[in-house]
């Protein structure tokens, strides 16, 4: 090992061309950019997803499925949840203010009512929807499931 044989490490150094600095750099004249078109020009950027006036995949792919814009977004709230809460608190009349208060649901949110669970307390439920077998369940219980 001498002074004569050392080298860098493999990686730490890059072979920067210098591009464009007259033809005794023997990259001059197109500066490796080849012969006209536009990518030999300065300034040139190609759109995303541009293939070469080949028709771009996210234009041959089939565009499907459906959104409706009138379809109204539920927070459900079973029976258990509703026995719970009254196991707590012993409240008889739940409505959407209570439901607020005890964080169930944001202010805004749309509430349903569904069926799992057993339903032991005479409640007056008020919600903006309930299933079949929630109806059934708090009528059953002694209560009253009232649609706003």
């Amino acid at each position: 090992m001498n002074l004569s044989n050392l080298k860098p490490a493999e990686g730490s150094v890059r072979n920067n061309k210098r591009l464009g600095r007259g033809e005794g750099s023997t990259r001059g004249g197109t500066s490796t950019r080849g012969h006209k078109g536009a990518k030999s020009r300065s300034g040139f950027s190609k759109k995303i997803g541009f293939e070469g006036g080949q028709m771009p995949l996210q234009r041959r792919v089939p565009k499907f499925g459906f959104k409706n814009i009138n379809r109204v977004e539920y927070k459900a709230i079973n029976l258990d949840v509703l026995q719970g809460l009254n196991e707590k608190s012993q409240a008889t009349t739940m409505d959407v203010a209570y439901f607020v208060s005890n964080g169930l649901v944001s202010k805004n949110a749309k509430i349903k009512v569904l069926g799992r669970g057993e339903l032991n307390a005479a409640l007056e439920v008020h919600a903006h929807a309930f299933s079949q077998s929630a109806i059934e369940a708090i009528e059953k219980a002694g209560g009253k499931a009232v649609t706003l």
